[in-house]
């Protein structure tokens, strides 16, 4: 399994994620998700009745991203695949809501049951964007600042 680099492993400290699942019609579905890490994986609380679950037991592949939100140039991805156990005592799901302070049972309705979604990543991208002068390309350094920039 690949690794989380040690220049991002601060994101999952992060209070947010987006879960990006494969729909019906064979499109994204994204959704920001409440998530606790745990080693080079992210585990979500989910409740049965959602399409983001349905959407993973008919296809486990899924995507993390966890974005830098005080430096958005920064951001890490995790691609893999979902495996679904069951937490019909809410024992995962009171860890998570430790995490939110907040009662899960409480959002759900009688008769639902939440499932813990652990994201085993088989690929890992972890970016960084920012321009900084040691990732400045020799042809930018040159203008000293009197080029115009262009996105790259």
């Amino acid at each position: 399994m690949p690794e989380i680099p040690a220049s991002h492993r601060d994101l999952l400290d992060g209070g947010f994620a987006t879960l990006a699942t494969i729909g019906p019609d064979g499109r994204p579905q994204l959704s920001e998700v409440w998530f606790l890490a745990d080693g080079d994986t992210v585990a979500l609380s989910l409740n049965t009745t959602r399409q983001k679950v349905k959407n993973l037991r008919a296809n486990p592949a899924a995507n993390v991203f966890l974005l830098d939100l005080a430096v958005p140039y920064r951001y890490l991805e995790l691609r893999g695949d979902a495996e679904i156990t069951p937490d019909d005592d809410y024992s995962f799901a009171d860890q998570l809501g430790a995490k939110y302070q907040a009662d899960l049972r409480t959002r759900d309705h009688p008769g639902e049951s939440r499932v813990k979604v652990t994201i085993h990543p088989t690929r890992i991208n972890a970016a960084d964007m920012r321009l900084t002068p040691d990732r400045i390309p020799e042809r930018r350094r040159r203008c000293h600042g009197r080029c115009a920039t262009t996105a790259m």
